[in-house]
């Protein structure tokens, strides 16, 4: 089933510029990794953690209570 009102605003096949850069980067992210336990954690030692500050000014979920005993 085809539209006649279809928009030709934008041809995916002609109209987003991609370079051999693009495709091969799309390529490479493709690709399975597997990480390493270690390399998992200094990937995720490489985060700055919050402060203070912003933990204490994050929401929590709204009417919920807490654990208790």
């Amino acid at each position: 089933m085809r539209s006649s009102s279809s928009s030709s605003l934008l041809d995916l096949a002609h109209d987003l510029p991609t370079s051999r850069e693009d495709i091969l980067a799309l390529r490479k992210a493709r690709e399975p990794r597997l990480l390493s336990f270690t390399a998992y954690l200094e990937f995720l030692a490489s985060f700055t953690p919050p402060s203070n500050i912003e933990l204490r000014d994050r929401k929590g979920p709204a009417g919920i209570q807490p654990f208790k005993l």
